[in-house]
Parts: C-alpha cells; sequence; structure tokens
C-alpha cells in the first residue's frame, strides 16, 4: 500500500558567509558532511552563499563580496559539491528571501531577537564595527527565511545540518515559524461559529482574554485571541481542547518547521591551537601550497609539556594529533602517538610527517580549485543556474505564503462571483 511520504524526499538547506577562501576547518565542520548528504538520494540539498548575511556586519565596505562570493564558489567545487546533485546558488539572486524576511519580521517578537546568545556575545566582544543596526539584531529572521523558503508540502522534513553549539539557532526558527503558522495557516470559519452559540461560548470561555466577556467583544477579538491562544498552546493541542467544535476549525502548514540535522564534526583546533578561524590568521586554506602548509605547520603550537626534546607527552591534547587524525594513516598516528608518549621523536619531526599526510590530502582539492580557477565565468555560470534552480522552488513557496497572508485567491474568486451573479 502506497504512502502519503511514498517517493519523497528531506530537503537539507545550509550556507556560509562570502568571507574569502574556505579553509580546513571549513571542510571538515561541514562541506565534508554537505558532500556526503548530496550523494545520499534520500536527500535533496539546497547549499547557499549567504551574501546579503555579510552586509550585517560588513556593511561599511562591500568591496570584497563580489570576489569572495566567487572564492567561496570555487571551493564548494573544488570541495566535492556536485550542481548535479545539489542546488547551489546565491542568496540575494533568490529576492523571495527578503520577502519572506519581511513577513517573518511582522510576527517576531523583538525579545526573541535580543535574548539570542550569539546576539549578546557579539555586541560584547566586537569593537571594531558598530553592531547596534536592525541587520544584525534581525540576522535570526534572515536565518529562518533562508531556511523555511524551501518549505514544500511535497517533502518529509527540512533539516538543517548542524553542530551542538547551533541547535539554538535553528530552535528561534521553529519558534517563528510556529507563531507564524498559528496566525496565517489556522482558518477559522467565524461565519459557523456565528450560528452555533454553544461553540461560541465554549471557545470565548477558553481564552484567558476572552472570559466572561459579552459575545459581542468575542465577535471583535476573535483573530486576535484565538490565533494567540493557538500559538501559546501549540496548534496541535489547541485544536484538541476545542475538539468538539473542529468542524469550524482547518489547519495548514503553511511552512515548514525546519530540524537540526546533529552532525559529528572531528575536533581541528587552528595552528595556534584555539578555533580555526580567518580572524585568528590560524588557518590552512584549501588553496595552499605545499611550502605554505610547512612552513605553517612547522610552528604549530604542541603540548606544552614538551619544553625539550627528551620531555614526553601527551598527544591527546596536542594539536598536531588532532590534525594526524583528519590526515595521516593508522600506522602514521600509532607511530605518532607512541613517540610522542615516549619522547622517541621530536615535535618537529611528528609534524613534518603530519604535513606530507596533509598535503597528499589537499592536492587533489588544490588541483580541482586550479582548474576552476582558469574558468571563472563558468564558475559564475554554475552558481547563476542553480539561482534560477533555487529561485523557482523559493516562488512556489511564496505564492502559499501570500496567500496564507493576504487571501488575495479567495477575495478574487469571491469578486468574480459576485460580478458573475450580478450579469446573470
Amino acid at each position: 500500500m502506497a504512502t502519503r511520504t511514498e517517493g519523497k524526499k528531506k530537503r537539507v538547506v545550509s550556507g556560509m558567509r562570502p568571507t574569502g577562501r574556505l579553509h580546513i576547518g571549513h571542510y571538515f565542520g561541514a562541506l565534508q558532511n554537505w558532500v556526503r548528504l548530496q550523494n545520499d538520494p534520500s536527500y535533496e540539498c539546497f547549499y547557499f552563499i549567504a551574501d546579503w548575511h555579510a552586509l550585517t556586519s560588513d556593511y561599511a565596505d562591500t568591496s570584497a563580496i563580489a570576489q569572495n562570493t566567487i572564492e567561496i564558489m570555487t571551493d564548494y567545487l573544488a570541495s566535492g559539491l556536485d550542481p548535479k546533485k545539489s542546488v547551489i546558488f546565491q542568496q540575494s539572486s533568490v529576492p523571495e528571501h527578503a520577502e519572506l524576511h519581511l513577513l517573518l519580521s511582522m510576527v517576531t517578537p523583538l525579545g526573541w531577537l535580543e535574548r539570542v546568545p550569539t546576539y549578546k556575545e557579539a555586541l560584547e566582544n566586537i569593537k571594531d564595527r558598530d553592531l547596534h543596526n536592525y541587520g544584525f539584531l534581525g540576522y535570526p529572521v534572515l536565518q529562518c527565511a533562508d531556511i523555511v523558503i524551501y518549505s514544500s508540502p511535497d517533502i518529509v522534513g527540512l533539516l538543517v545540518p548542524t553542530g551542538e553549539d547551533q541547535v539554538s539557532h535553528v530552535e528561534t526558527s521553529r519558534e517563528i515559524v510556529r507563531r507564524f503558522n498559528a496566525f496565517y495557516g489556522l482558518e477559522i470559519d467565524m461565519a459557523g461559529i456565528d450560528k452555533d452559540r454553544k461553540a461560541a461560548e465554549f471557545i470565548g470561555g477558553m481564552l484567558p482574554k476572552l472570559a466572561g466577556e459579552d459575545y459581542e467583544l468575542f465577535q471583535e477579538a476573535w483573530r486576535r485571541n484565538i490565533r494567540e491562544a493557538a500559538h501559546e498552546a501549540g496548534v496541535t493541542n489547541f485544536l484538541k481542547k476545542v475538539e468538539a467544535h473542529g468542524k469550524y476549525f482547518n489547519y495548514t502548514d503553511t511552512l515548514v518547521e525546519p530540524d537540526s540535522m546533529l552532525t559529528k564534526t572531528p575536533k581541528i583546533p587552528g595552528l595556534d591551537g584555539r578555533k580555526m578561524s580567518k580572524s585568528y590568521g590560524n588557518t590552512i586554506t584549501l588553496s595552499e601550497g605545499d611550502a605554505e602548509i610547512r612552513a605553517k605547520t612547522k610552528v604549530m603550537v604542541t603540548d606544552p609539556a614538551r619544553k625539550r626534546r627528551s620531555d614526553p607527552g601527551n598527544p591527546d591534547i596536542c594539536p598536531v594529533y588532532d590534525w594526524h587524525k583528519l590526515f595521516s594513516t593508522r600506522e602514521t598516528l600509532e607511530w605518532a602517538a607512541q613517540g610522542c608518549r615516549t619522547a622517541g621523536i621530536g615535535c618537529i619531526e611528528c609534524k613534518a610527517k603530519m604535513a606530507d599526510h596533509l598535503i597528499e590530502w589537499i592536492t587533489p582539492v588544490r588541483e580541482r580549485r586550479v582548474e576552476y580557477e582558469k574558468h571563472p565565468k563558468r564558475v559564475l555560470e554554475i552558481l547563476e543556474d542553480g539561482s534560477k534552480r533555487a529561485r523557482r522552488v523559493a516562488q512556489g513557496t511564496m505564492e502559499r505564503v501570500r496567500e496564507a497572508v493576504f487571501s488575495w485567491d479567495k477575495k478574487r474568486k469571491e469578486i468574480d462571483g459576485s460580478v458573475g451573479t450580478a450579469k446573470a
């Protein structure tokens, strides 16, 4: 027997800001998993370059965004993202993201945005840029729009690959979608309730803001209060409470609530032992040359206990060994761990061996990148084609959203019907 979900796929959505060439932290933190998902036939993948998001903090100087967009697209392709298997696109080439962002912002309470942990942290820690603007405060709303614009009744789930530290971002999107759906996905047959005094009294009595008030007041305030009650209780719970009068309610998920797809990512510290970040200058880019790799890895921090060559160390707390686990063979791993614990090898020797394996791993990625660098027009064409594909999906979502919010199709049918009756 066929099921309603048979043949449907889960849709994956994720993106990165265009801040320049990507590094190995980006690869192991995201790209490796993106490639795996695109090769799984149960998923439909949408990967984008979030150039509008770059404006939230870098609005004062946009001169590098265009080139950085090409750089990141080149790295996407060199890392294995395939335009035949994934929809790879540019955020600003799909204006429906902005339209949905506007509509979502209308129902998102200001307090929700002010309590986002990353917003508070950024205001406290970033001093070289003025972040006291709506764009930065409203970042989570645009992020939500970026994801749920790819909602569809033809999928069985909308997934965002995340680490543990990013789950709260997706949960904020889920809250925004729930609130939006409560306002615009819940249809109420007020004409029917108006004729059913028991239903009106029951529904009015269960709403705290209407308890004890006259039925006439309920008539005036039903939209706001019923929808607020549905949001506060959860639409499913609300419909259970009014089950005896359920014929007056119809609910459709206008937008799909996204889910986090928790992804285990390997530990990959920067050259200095801190989190790998361009702002710290502690990265190895995917386009790095052999000489640069050897020079940078030669000065990597190691276990601080190894002050002298003869001092034994602990590979489990050494950033170099973390990199060995990513790039080296099992034999080299055993050699490095044993040699570190017994002081049988020195840190310089250990770093050099790790660099050998890193260069072996990065060479094919770098070679693919060089080929794409020779043909920037082709890179741009792939990006533009992906953006057109993404926009077709986004336009379908916005047609459903506009109708849910404004009911123009319904209104036009009413007008056409009344005109036809008048002519008859």
